[in-house]
This record gives C-alpha cells, structure tokens and sequence, in this order.
C-alpha cells in the first residue's frame, strides 16, 4: 500500500500546541509486507542520509503501534520512503512519518479501517508525537483544532476541523538551517504576564473565525504573545524575516517549532513574488495551497 501526507504548520500565531494547518507539500510511503524477518526500507529525497534504515525508523515504529493496536505483527516489512518536507524546519516531518506509518498499518491489515477509526489513530499519533496539532491535521486535512482531555488516567487527543476560505494561500520561507523542537520548547517560560495572555486568548480565538469567513483578519489574529519571542534567539534570521513582514501588515508567523516562516494570504502571484522579494536570498519560498485531505491511502 502506499500513503501520501500533507507536511503541516502548528500554532499558526498565537495558537499554541492547538491549531494546525495542512499544506499542499507531502511525503510518500509505500509498505509491504514479507514474510523474511525484519525490515527493508530505503530512503530518497530530504534528510534521506539521516533517517534510519532499521527498527528506529519512525515510519516503522509507527507502523508496529498500528499492528499491535490492530492485534498483529507481520514477520517483516519492505519500506519506500519519499520525504519532500524538510525535516527540523517547522513544517511536520515528524507527523508526517508518524501519521504515514498508522496510516499502512490500518491499509494493510485485513478490515483495519473498521478496527482502527481516525479518532484511534489520533490518540496513538499523539502519544508518540507528544502534542497533537500536527498530527491531527496531517489526519484530517485542512485546519484542526487540537487538545487533550484526561480519561481514565490517561490523556486521550481529540480535535475538531475547521474548512478553511477558499481565498487563502501560503507562502513558506523555509531557510537552510533547522531548529531541533526539543530545543524550542527549552526556550519557553514558566510563566507570562496576564496581559499577554489575554491579548494571545482572543488572537486564537479571532484566527478560528478568520481561516473560515474573514481572511481580512489573518494579519491581527496571526500575532502571537506566547512563545515566538522567546525563541528569536534560536532563529534570529526568521525572526528579522517575520518582524519585516509583520510590519508591512502581512500575516506571517513562525511555523511550528521554527526556523520556517509562513505566511497566510490572499492574494495572486504578483503579491507572492513582492514577499519573495522581502525575503531575500536567504530562504527557498516556496508557494503552498491548503491541502483540504489528510493522509491519503491508495494502492501501491
């Protein structure tokens, strides 16, 4: 079987560790299952001399969640792996592979899309993950809300979609330097003060309303008062590309964990090539649509 996925942006502002967007860049996996002990798995395209080609391969580990969900482990399994999202740069790599492996694990077991349902795999998806923005949207396509609540003990993900205005574009910055996540989330504070809190609150609250009816909006409800400061430090040239474009009242932000910024826009390709002009040599731009599917599972 094989699977297509959306990479995906996180927080898109202000909303932190909850909102989620899907773009039109995906990453492809084709799997099969062989009776030889072990794994086959060959690699191409970006990062491809950094990923594991044995049992730590996150697509294979993803993999083996969904068969013991679904109550099986086949002796072996052939990988082909095709990444086209750059890996560490905010846009959901990591989802991608994670979301990729449930996705053949449920394709290639008998009657798995009966037994494993959407809300199942978010549940796993999000426990490996750690946070379930980015892998509820590479599920579900389009923009999703995301949070956990605790049942039983255990903290179980869930999210809700949102259809995005037709009018909406994106354009990514994507430099050629990468932010490690863990290393992000170092750089966040314990505490912040109430105002910026509330101000952030209502900012994504207004950017729900602004995805589906009001892009007009975009540029107030991308500000975001919670986290992307306190990281500039780990991507100063992001966040002089981000302040540069924010000034010039283009709704930009930085996607996910960094280092790539992201901008939200409706406009045609002369406004898309004046903010590639913004953005100088020092990023690829490279023009996105909202990608309205989620991980898509077509026959090998």
């Amino acid at each position: 079987m094989q699977v297509q996925v959306p990479a995906t942006s996180a927080n898109l502002g202000p909303g932190f560790d909850c909102l989620g967007l899907a773009l039109t860049m995906f990453d492809r996996y084709i799997a099969q299952v062989q009776d030889e002990p072990g794994v086959d798995i060959d690699v191409t395209g970006e990062g491809a001399d950094d990923v594991a080609r044995n049992d730590k391969n996150l697509v294979i580990k993803a993999m083996y969640k969904g068969f013991e969900f679904l109550g099986g482990k086949p002796r072996g399994i052939a990988l082909r792996q095709l990444n086209v999202i750059p890996h560490s740069r905010g846009l959901g790599s990591s989802a991608s592979a994670i979301v990729g492996g449930l996705s053949l694990a449920r394709a290639l077991v008998l009657g798995g899309n009966e037994r494993m349902s959407l809300e199942d795999m978010l549940v796993i998806a999000n426990e490996m993950e750690g946070h379930p923005d980015n892998v509820a949207t590479a599920i579900f396509g389009g923009a999703n809300i995301a949070w956990q609540d605790s049942q039983r003990g255990r903290m179980v993900a869930q999210s809700v979609h949102i259809e995005v205005d037709a009018r909406i574009g994106a354009l990514a910055f994507i430099p050629a330097t990468s932010v490690a996540t863990s290393k992000a989330r170092k750089m966040l504070p314990e505490s912040l003060p109430h105002a910026d809190a509330v101000r952030n609150t209502s900012n994504a609250a207004l950017l729900v309303h602004a995805l589906e009816h009001r892009p007009d909006l975009l540029h107030t409800a991308t500000a975001d008062f919670l986290h992307q400061s306190y990281r500039k430090d780990a991507m100063p040239q992001s966040f002089a590309l981000l302040t540069k474009l924010r000034n010039a009242g283009v709704a930009a932000f930085i996607s996910g964990a960094g280092p790539t910024v992201l901008v939200l826009h409706t406009g045609g390709p002369s406004e898309a090539e004046e903010l590639r002009r913004a953005a100088g040599d020092k990023f690829i731009a490279t023009e996105l649509g909202i990608a309205r599917q989620g991980a898509n599972v077509i026959s090998a």
